[in-house]
């Protein structure tokens, strides 16, 4: 990743007492990098950094106090298009189509269905490396720029980690408002579709053409991907919503689900072979390292794959692992439990809508 991603890291720990120095060279970076927004260093490094800062002071909402420090430009040459994007959808999908100009750990992806939008974070990093701080990183900077765009009083519907809760959660609920779930299947952030369609207001026709231009040459030869291997991503960020059909990824690649079917069956693939075999191994990793009983597995990738697993998989992971006490059930806000992540049945009415916008 660009070694923006770090911006506000020193400064941070600055005010927090703590040794950004010595912090870097643990997991290998130099302080010089700091002064290099463009400079690509190792995305697992940062991810360990952030954990070791967030240990080291006390803070389990470090990474979120960074993303309050992140200004749009800290992405780069995209950022350039972004500011002239017509609406906010346009800008997100500009940001999801790039991501690997800032990021390439970053696996997200948009989904709509029933009137509600999910940005859903995801990072392809080494099974060994711990990701939550680098996730809520992640999930601050998307809140930060939906924030921007709708107006400081929006909040979303609701906003989902797959890690556990942390111990308090003021700073969590005190950024992305009440409505904080943790332990769930996926990271992300829930809000009406048409929240997407906000104009900006700043948008400039004509400056949009020289900044998607500019941005043309900069990613000049990007590197090829195959149709088996954007739809492998897309399954792998969908699948713990529940949302996983090949309608939704045709969507998602801006294709139709026939021409999905023929782009596969040309390397002798179908969309059932891939969405199986990648259950499978989010199963796996579910099972082996979060912790998950194959009962609790059993929701984002199905019945049938975990009865199958249980036949596969060694038999210490069969075992059901005992619930930890921030077992990812919210935690009571007003004496009250807030709705759960999936499904527009928990969308408050429209009037709560518009006080939440402050329309």
């Amino acid at each position: 990743m660009r070694s923006a991603a770090l911006t506000g890291y020193a400064d941070l720990c600055r005010s927090l007492a703590i040794p950004a120095a010595s912090l870097m060279a643990r997991v290998g970076l130099e302080p010089e990098i700091l002064a290099d927004q463009d400079r690509w260093i190792p995305a697992s490094a940062v991810a360990r950094l952030l954990e070791l800062s967030a240990e080291a002071s006390d803070r389990p909402a470090f990474a979120l106090e960074m993303s309050g420090l992140r200004r749009l430009s800290t992405l780069g040459p995209i950022s350039l298009v972004i500011r002239e994007e017509p609406d906010l959808r346009s800008a997100i999908e500009v940001l999801l189509r790039h991501q690997s100009l800032y990021n390439e750990a970053l696996n997200c992806a948009l989904s709509e269905e029933g009137g509600l939008a999910t940005i859903i974070v995801n990072l392809r990093l080494p099974e060994t490396v711990k990701t939550r701080q680098a996730v809520e990183l992640a999930v601050g900077v998307y809140h930060r720029i939906l924030r921007d765009s709708l107006g400081s009083g929006w909040r979303p519907l609701t906003v989902c980690f797959a890690h556990p809760a942390p111990h308090p959660q003021d700073d969590h609920r005190r950024l992305f408002g009440p409505i904080v779930e943790f332990g769930r299947p996926f990271n992300g952030i829930m809000l009406y579709a048409d929240d997407l369609d906000t104009l900006n207001p700043d948008a400039d026709p004509q400056l949009l053409a020289y900044a998607r231009h500019y941005l043309d040459m900069v990613t000049a030869q990007p590197p090829q991907t195959t149709p088996e291997e954007r739809v492998r991503a897309l399954i792998e960020v969908l699948l713990p919503t529940g949302r996983c059909s090949i309608e939704h990824v045709a969507r998602s690649l801006h294709v139709d689900r026939r021409t999905l079917h023929r782009q596969l069956a040309a390397s002798g693939l179908t969309f059932s072979s891939l969405l199986d075999t990648t259950r499978v191994r989010l199963a796996t990793h579910l099972v082996a390292h979060r912790g998950r009983s194959l009962t609790e597995v059993a929701g984002p990738v199905g019945l049938r794959v975990a009865e199958r697993l249980l036949q596969m998989v060694p038999g210490t992971l069969r075992m059901q692992r005992p619930r930890v006490a921030c077992s990812g059930e919210p935690a009571p806000v007003d004496g009250q439990r807030p709705p759960k992540c999936q499904g527009p049945e928990h969308v408050p009415p429209a009037a709560a809508r518009r006080a939440r916008r402050g329309h």
